[in-house]
């Protein structure tokens, strides 16, 4: 935590990482990275703890790049884990919210990009829909989803927390780091920025 605004929540983001010019009381810090740099320097790993994410995901919310550690909601059509999840505190953390790839059902709209930025998440990334662009690009949290649907979910509590989830292809597990700006999403298995 910065002494200065306490806004970064990472205690493991140093703080010559951190953009000063977009560093305030209202946003997180912008962690200085590039995922382009990062592919280049892993672009021969075949362990798989390295991982990019298809160009798929669609920039929303009012934080272009971000970066954090993974917690994740396995959920189809019913974001009442997603809502749970936002809820609660962050902690700098990068909510993956594995919604099915639907296009039928919104998963995050403007009250859970507001509480996201609220309770401290560093970023939201939705494999299915967002929705109240205006209210997500207002939020001071990075939002990454596959496209824009008005139509809201049903409300069931059911879905998963926490648990391995399979994004695009892509295997995520929560305690991943993920990295996400305007050339693409990483995820690794260990922090890439320090």
């Amino acid at each position: 935590m910065h002494p200065e605004c306490g806004a970064c929540l990472q205690d493991n983001c140093p703080r010559f990482l951190c953009d000063e010019r977009l560093h305030s009381m209202t946003t997180n810090p912008v962690c200085a990275f590039s995922t382009c740099d990062f592919c280049d320097v892993h672009k021969g790993d075949d362990s798989g703890a390295f991982r990019v994410l298809p160009p798929v995901f669609q920039h929303f919310g009012g934080v272009e790049a971000f970066c954090g550690q993974v917690s994740t909601v396995q959920c189809f059509e019913d974001n009442s884990l997603v809502k749970a999840a936002l809820d609660a505190p962050g902690q700098g953390r990068v909510l993956v919210v594995d919604g099915g790839s639907s296009l039928r059902r919104a998963l995050v709209g403007g009250n859970l990009a507001a509480a996201a930025a609220r309770n401290g998440w560093a970023g939201v990334v939705v494999d299915g829909c967002v929705r109240d662009l205006a209210e997500l690009n207002a939020a001071a949290v990075g939002i990454r989803a596959l496209g824009l649907m008005p139509m809201p979910t049903e409300k069931r509590n059911t879905g998963l927390r926490d648990v391995a989830v399979r994004i695009q292809g892509v295997w995520i597990r929560p305690g991943d780091w993920l990295y996400a700006d305007a050339d693409g999403i990483v995820v690794s298995a260990r922090p890439l920025h320090g």
